[in-house]
């Protein structure tokens, strides 16, 4: 770990589509935390490129692009937003998007016991109730469950869930979540 990373911590929250990763990034950049966004790197590639954003576009051009620019390809370009949020006096930031086993390892290598990996687990009725009814991108069962194995087998998804340092069972209200998720900030003086 490089020793210019002594006052900083990276929170990243990870888990399946519906388990509260957006929810709980927003709760924590609405406290005035700064966060970098794996998902901007995609789009804003896509952007560049010209290419119109869909689910199906974006799922597409991520598998294209984690294969053609290496599985770290995105993770690097992420410590380096990192980097620079935290010479620029940032030192609590918070990962938004963090998916795969080889970002996971190569944002440890980085920045070891200052990442912190939080879990999001919500049981599988839960999230497919709560995706299917979401304003934005809504997903029937099928295509939870069917997002679900792409992710964890094509983007290895299941690894950084595994291997978190915390986990947050969320399956109450929004507010037992957000109190979850302030109870672990004062634990791990965040």
């Amino acid at each position: 770990m490089n020793k210019h990373h002594k006052n900083l911590k990276v929170l990243t929250f990870v888990g399946l589509s519906g388990s509260g990763k957006s929810s709980a990034t927003d709760h924590l950049t609405s406290k005035g935390y700064p966060k970098v966004y794996f998902g901007g790197v995609i789009l804003g590639a896509m952007k560049d490129l010209g290419i119109d954003f869909t689910p199906e576009n974006e799922k597409k051009f991520r598998e294209e692009y984690r294969q053609k620019y290496g599985k770290d390809a995105v993770a690097n370009k992420i410590i380096e937003q990192i980097k620079d949020l935290n010479n620029s006096g940032n030192h609590r930031i918070i990962a938004d998007g963090l998916y795969s086993w080889t970002e996971y390892k190569l944002l440890k290598q980085e920045f070891g016991h200052n990442l912190i990996v939080v879990a999001l687990f919500t049981p599988p009725h839960l999230r497919y109730r709560r995706l299917s009814g979401r304003p934005l991108r809504p997903m029937s069962e099928n295509e939870t469950k069917m997002r679900d194995y792409s992710e964890i087998e094509n983007l290895e998804k299941g690894g950084p869930v595994a291997i978190a340092d915390h986990v947050i069972i969320n399956d109450n209200d929004m507010d037992k979540f957000y109190e979850q998720i302030d109870e672990l900030l004062e634990k791990i003086e965040f």
